[in-house]
């Protein structure tokens, strides 16, 4: 009498996944609160930063660096700060170079979402220095790395695995953004289109708990409110409107990947310099120095800036100088890899082309300057939903979201069709790894092991002896296993090579029959509405390359599923999305 065969059952991740999405969602309690303290203090270190570089004083108080009379001294200070950020990446943490976003994806991609304590320490002091001391950046990219790292070194604390502590961590850097501009709806858009490469309760609710415990937080510790509220106008009509925004959204496109050519272009001068990379800020800080002899506006975080584009409140020429000075000298300063975001540069140089292109656009200036923020948003980091929501939720003009999604949308395509990657992408694949930032259904999740099986496979007969297995394995079998089977065709085991080749050197009896031999042994089998993940889970735990596909009712084998039919999953998405079929007929069925 033989064993019942082991059948596939659901995976271990199944009957898991909701105790550890209610886990991970406690954990976010305390995530979401650091991420948002973390975003406290940076801002508190950003302006102690700016009042001692450019003003001499010790002072937490905001404080804006065109403020300051200073004169060549301007092109001193960004210089002495880019040095102390190179002596901290040097003998400190190199991690802390570049704009935190790229460093979090790859360190959920490639590192097992582990980041250390280190980094948790100084990017944010890095980041303070850069930005207090001239460097044209803002404060998202920092936190995001700096609330990842809370996230991280949280799972990391508690052992918990790499697929949690990725949740841990874009849990954090969610928290984190939410605390410096109070957008928890673009948070955790961004957490989905950018960090988390899945879909998920398990990752989106701790996210949301998070991200909405950081903004619970917020009027706290920054007031509540929009960060950038704004005087709106009358709005043109929808249509003309509509088609208003698309083209701008086209134009920041554009303008988003020029930017990143750019920089990679300026990336690789970098690169090819004679000098230790820790010398590198300081060699792009003179270019931020002398952007900001030609005006101060260019200098710092810049927030005050974007304000002031929404509001309509700087001349012809300060737009212009954000729009090229402000540009160049953040692609020098970014390109030389010290530390800093790339969100708030992006808003205002969006922000500038958008108010130039509004001077003659019916409206306000200031409504299309909201509309090129979106756009380049979009563009440059392939987050069309994220972009337009941030729009929204900064400025608190919901009543413009459908403007702020069709330039968000126009500005993604047409950066799709020029870039291969976005901004934040391609710095990780200068690094020899590919992202392909595309959700798609995993064949091995939907189709079942009927669709892929191969259908009515050779077997063996229960009784045949085994000097006739051995002899067939020895001669005539065309693969490794076969199904052995009763009378009726169900299933009684798997025969392979490899037991032939034992069953030569034991002393058994030649004539005794297989299923006398494999009467000990529990065989793994499938139905045909078995998932084929399920299966190939199985293949994994039992070491088994082939495994039955058997009946539910009378354990008759159907179909055998191998580790090559696994592969015809991949084919036929791949025949979906690249196959042509011919035009339909008006044939029957």
């Amino acid at each position: 009498m033989t064993k019942p065969p082991v059948q596939a059952a659901p995976r271990l991740a199944d009957y898991s996944a909701d105790w550890r999405m209610a886990m991970l969602a406690a954990a976010a309690l305390v995530v979401g609160t650091g991420g948002a303290l973390g975003a406290w203090v940076l801002i508190k270190l950003i302006a102690v930063a700016t009042n001692l570089f450019w003003f001499g004083r010790l002072s937490a108080a905001s404080s804006e660096i065109k403020d300051s009379h200073l004169g060549l001294a301007v092109v001193v200070i960004p210089v002495l700060g880019a040095l102390l950020i190179g002596l901290m990446a040097r003998f400190g943490s190199d991690k802390i170079r570049g704009h935190g976003i790229p460093e979090a994806i790859e360190a959920i991609l490639y590192g097992q979402s582990k980041l250390s304590l280190k980094v948790a320490l100084l990017k944010p002091l890095s980041s303070a220095i850069s930005i207090g001391s001239g460097g044209p950046f803002g404060a998202e990219g920092p936190i995001i790395m700096t609330g990842g790292a809370i996230g991280s070194l949280f799972a990391q604390c508690f052992h918990l695995s790499a697929a949690e502590r990725k949740t841990l961590l874009v849990a954090g850097a969610a928290a984190g953004m939410t605390g410096i501009f109070g957008t928890p709806l673009a948070a955790i858009l961004l957490a989905i289109e950018v960090l988390l490469f899945e879909w998920k309760p398990r990752s989106f609710v701790p996210v949301v708990v998070a991200v909405l415990v950081a903004f619970a937080w917020r009027p706290l510790l920054f007031g509540g409110g929009a960060l950038f509220p704004f005087v709106l106008g009358a709005l043109p009509e929808i249509g003309t409107a509509l088609g208003l925004a698309l083209l701008l959204g086209m134009l920041a496109g554009l303008e988003a990947a020029l930017l990143s050519q750019l920089l990679y272009r300026i990336e690789d001068l970098f690169h090819r310099l004679p000098v230790h990379w820790m010398w590198w800020p300081a060699i792009g800080a003179v270019a931020v120095g002398l952007g900001g002899l030609v005006d101060a506006h260019v200098l710092g975080a810049g927030y005050g800036n974007i304000q002031s584009l929404l509001d309509g409140g700087l001349t012809l020429r300060v737009v212009l100088a954000l729009l090229v000075v402000k540009a160049l000298v953040w692609l020098v300063a970014l390109g030389s890899g010290t530390s800093g975001g790339v969100l708030a540069p992006l808003l205002t140089l969006g922000g500038a082309l958008g108010y130039l292109v509004g001077l003659w656009l019916p409206g306000s200036p200031g409504l299309w300057a909201m509309i090129g923020m979106a756009g380049i948003m979009s563009g440059a980091m392939r987050a069309p939903l994220t972009g337009a929501l941030f729009a929204a939720e900064l400025t608190g003009h919901f009543d413009v979201l459908p403007l702020a999604v069709i330039a968000s949308t126009g500005a993604y395509a047409v950066s799709v069709l020029v870039m291969r990657r976005s901004i934040l992408t391609e710095k990780i694949a200068r690094r020899g790894r590919h992202i392909l930032q595309e959700y798609t259904v995993d064949p091995l999740d939907f189709l079942q092991a009927g669709d892929v099986m191969t259908r009515d496979p050779a077997t063996l007969p229960g009784d045949l002896p085994v000097v006739g297995a051995v002899e067939f394995f020895a001669g005539q079998a065309a693969h490794r296993s076969y199904p052995v089977v009763d009378a009726e065709e169900r299933l009684l085991g798997l025969a392979s090579r490899s037991d032939a080749l034992r069953w030569q050197t034991e002393e058994r009896q030649w004539g005794t029959a297989l299923v006398d031999i494999l009467s000990d042994a529990s065989q793994p089998c499938a139905y045909p509405d078995t998932p084929i993940g399920a299966v190939a889970d199985m293949m994994v735990e039992t070491g088994v390359g082939r495994i039955p596909i058997v009946e539910r009712a009378s354990n008759r084998v159907v179909g055998i599923l191998s580790r090559h039919d696994l592969l015809k999953a991949r084919s036929m998405r791949r025949q979906d999305e690249t196959g042509r079929d011919r035009a339909f007929s008006f044939g029957s069925g």
